[in-house]
């Protein structure tokens, strides 16, 4: 089947895999309407008060603040209150801030609920992009526009899927596998080679899809063990399932670097296969997967590190404040849930190599060595 062909034919069979109750629902209605949001720049700070009442170093400033936008150049006061864990917190007169608007009773309220960082967000993309662009040019463009296809994917079909009360167990598997198939392709174009690599990311990915359920199912965890799923209970959304969040969060995971390596698998394999076209089925699955096992150990090693980065602020916590035994705080919800997303996500990674290897091998064996142009090469150089 052709490259093209294949894609057709895989983004049909994902589209018919989801269900009707799949699809993005309404918004909930929510119990109150929420604040209007405005910008602005402190000019002057008018006073400040401390209070040990709710945390200790907690104060509140009165801060004279200049309005963007719609409200033209209108001066208000308006209040802000934080703990002084850091002296930077506090703020200064040209700090860019979101002001959120209530009426209370018959009177407008003005409170600083943040500093402005979308100019420094903007700028960082701006840079990421331009680099992209720079030195990959056309793949680099491609692959800025899977990244924001992925972003899509996530904010129209995976969040409001499973906050619309979807099966998370389908929509876990469905929405990254349209994420692998698109992102894929649009990075390293549409070649045999590519063609190799989705497959194998599929599989795999199908693969981490059961390992997930499987050990999320035997180690009793329910998607609780963070910060963030204690306040989604307090969430006005009857149908959440916490556990499916926690399944599609690891599957993510897994996929964030799974495609990084079936595409260097495949193009190795590919490579080899130029190299010395006599070489078999066997010798070129033992030469890449000689090439893949070193892959693996610095994969596995930045899986881990990026979940232990991610969880850092828990770790310091329990070391902190937990007096109980090493085996207690590990059997935890909050600590398991990382083990166990870091194990399925390493142990996706160890079977992609066997698994992209051999594909790629009895592909690319099959094909005469005439047939592999240097123009059709779109895979993952190292």
């Amino acid at each position: 089947m052709r490259p093209r062909s294949l894609l057709i034919a895989s983004l049909a069979a994902v589209a018919f895999a989801v269900p009707p109750s799949a699809a993005a629902p309404e918004p909930p209605d929510l119990p109150l309407e929420p604040d209007r949001f405005l910008r602005g720049r402190v000019v002057a700070l008018v006073g400040e008060r401390e209070s040990d009442v709710i945390a200790e170093g907690q104060f509140t400033q009165i801060v004279r603040v200049r309005l963007a936008g719609p409200s033209g150049e209108q001066e208000i006061v308006a209040e802000f209150t934080d703990v002084a864990t850091d002296p930077g917190r506090r703020l200064a007169a040209g700090d860019q801030v979101v002001i959120a608007v209530s009426e209370d009773v018959g009177r407008t309220v003005y409170y600083v609920v943040d500093r402005y960082r979308l100019p420094a967000i903007g700028f960082a993309l701006g840079l990421f992009f331009g680099l992209a662009v720079l030195f990959s040019h056309r793949r680099g463009l491609a692959s800025i526009i899977g990244l924001g296809i992925t972003a899509l994917v996530l904010a129209r079909f995976i969040v409001p899927a499973i906050v619309g009360g979807s099966n998370p167990l389908v929509v876990s598997l469905v929405g990254p596998l349209f994420i692998a198939l698109t992102s894929i392709y649009l990075a390293h174009g549409l070649s045999l080679r590519t063609s190799v690599a989705v497959g194998s990311t599929i599989v795999t990915l199908v693969l981490a899809w059961g390992l997930a359920i499987a050990f999320v199912s035997l180690a009793s965890l329910f998607g609780m063990g963070s910060e963030e799923s204690l306040y989604l209970q307090l969430a006005p959304i009857e149908q959440l399932n916490l556990r499916g969040l926690l399944l599609g969060g690891i599957i993510l995971g897994a996929l964030g670097v799974l495609d990084d390596i079936t595409t260097a698998q495949a193009a190795a394999v590919d490579e080899l296969r130029k190299a010395n076209p006599p070489l078999t089925v066997r010798d070129l699955y033992r030469r890449g997967l000689s090439i893949g096992n070193e892959h693996i150990t610095s994969l596995v090693n930045t899986l881990f590190l990026a979940y232990a980065g991610a969880s850092l602020p828990l770790f310091i916590l329990f070391t902190i404040y937990n007096n109980a035994p090493a085996w207690v705080t590990v059997n935890s919800e909050f600590v398991a849930e990382e083990v166990v997303r870091t194990l399925v996500g390493s142990t996706a990674l160890v079977l992609a190599v066997p698994i992209t290897t051999l594909a790629a091998a009895i592909v690319f064996s099959r094909r005469p060595p005439s047939a592999a142009a240097p123009a059709a090469d779109h895979g993952h150089r190292r």
